[in-house]
């Protein structure tokens, strides 16, 4: 660390503090002017750069997953907080693959199964504008289908996508048979 008075290279740590985010704040004084400074740590990480459809790469973006997911979730119960989450989840998923490069595809699978546990309706529009369908009958083949299966681990129960008749016209409910 060099002084930003003098620039001498030596400098003494006086205090050190860890912040709320994650990040390390050290009071430093220079043993040449005796001028006192702070400095902030954080640790870098090597994203993965981003091979996209059409063969072009580009450095991995955490905003620009957080503004993709949060376009799917509008209007829905699905706080910002979430999603961020969401997209902190994804970002430790791809540092410990150790890839230096990634399929838009499988990121995209990644983000599906996360909005998939948020919200279904959030899922189903990130799906639809993801992916490029036929027709409807194959959308909601390719969405009840188990591929997202090997994305995440749950132990919670699944919503279905396609509607469920709750109730047959033909029986009474209300236990007067």
């Amino acid at each position: 660390m060099r002084c930003p008075f003098c620039g001498h290279s030596e400098d003494k740590v006086l205090d050190t503090r860890v912040q709320k985010d994650g990040g390390i704040r050290r009071r430093r004084e220079c043993l040449s002017c005796k001028s006192r400074y702070s400095t902030h740590e954080t640790v870098m990480l090597s994203y993965p750069f981003v091979i996209k459809k059409d063969g072009r790469r580009e450095p991995y973006s955490k905003e620009k997953l957080i503004r993709g997911m949060q376009a799917s979730c509008q209007k829905r119960p699905v706080s910002l907080a979430q999603v961020e989450a969401s997209v902190e989840r994804i970002s430790a998923w791809l540092i410990t693959r150790g890839e230096g490069e990634v399929s838009s595809q499988i990121i995209g699978r990644r983000v599906m199964a996360e909005l998939k546990l948020l919200d279904d309706v959030a899922y189903v529009r990130f799906a639809s504008v993801y992916r490029t369908f036929k027709d409807v009958q194959e959308f909601v083949e390719k969405l009840e289908g188990d591929e997202l299966v090997d994305m995440i681990e749950t132990n919670g129960p699944q919503l279905s996508l396609t509607p469920i008749n709750m109730r047959e016209p033909d029986k009474d409910f209300s236990g007067n048979n």
